[in-house]
């Protein structure tokens, strides 16, 4: 884990980035309040269109389905220059609170893909509970596979392209569901 600001290497249980400080909190002081998201899909830089947005909900729900402890959101927004991206991601995952109150820790298996299309930067951010199985580099490489689709301004081809790809990377690890189960010796 590396610090949002700095990138300065990170425990996992650091209360604040010993290099230069940066808390969640500092962070909310800094960047203020929360714009108002819509479930699953917010495009706040009004990119996508109608049709479009209504296949990303309809591709994100069934990732949900098929992974019922998955919450997955969306954002598409411009973000203000003055603090780096990744602080930015950082802070929206963490005020967004996607999984809820009651899944924190361990149990927050929610993941957000935020896309700033004035700074020409993406981020996948994965709750504690999935960042074991998701590593960074593997998350970086499904933003590269989309940066074709996003530097001609198809957002919601990269966006699925992304979404493909993070079916495949959960498949991997995904426990099967007990009507998948066989009993031994039955055919």
């Amino acid at each position: 884990m590396q610090c949002p600001y700095c990138q300065t290497l990170l425990q996992a249980t650091a209360s604040e980035c010993p290099a230069c400080r940066l808390t969640y909190p500092r962070t909310v002081s800094l960047v203020g309040a929360m714009p108002r998201l819509t479930p699953f899909v917010a495009d706040l830089a009004r990119l996508l269109q109608p049709g479009d947005h209504a296949k990303l909900i309809r591709r994100i729900t069934t990732l949900e389905e098929k992974f019922p402890e998955l919450v997955l959101q969306v954002v598409v927004h411009a973000f203000p220059d003055e603090h780096p991206f990744s602080m930015h991601a950082f802070w929206m995952f963490n005020a967004g609170n996607f999984a809820g109150d009651s899944c924190r820790g361990k149990l927050n298996r929610s993941i957000l893909l935020a896309i700033d299309p004035k700074r020409a930067e993406a981020a996948i951010i994965p709750g504690y509970g999935l960042e074991p199985f998701l590593p960074t580099e593997t998350l970086n490489h499904l933003l590269e596979l989309a940066s074709p689709e996003w530097e001609k301004q198809q957002w919601t081809a990269g966006i699925l392209r992304v979404l493909d790809g993070l079916e495949q990377l959960l498949d991997l690890f995904a426990l099967p569901d007990e009507s998948e189960k066989k009993v031994v010796g039955e055919y």
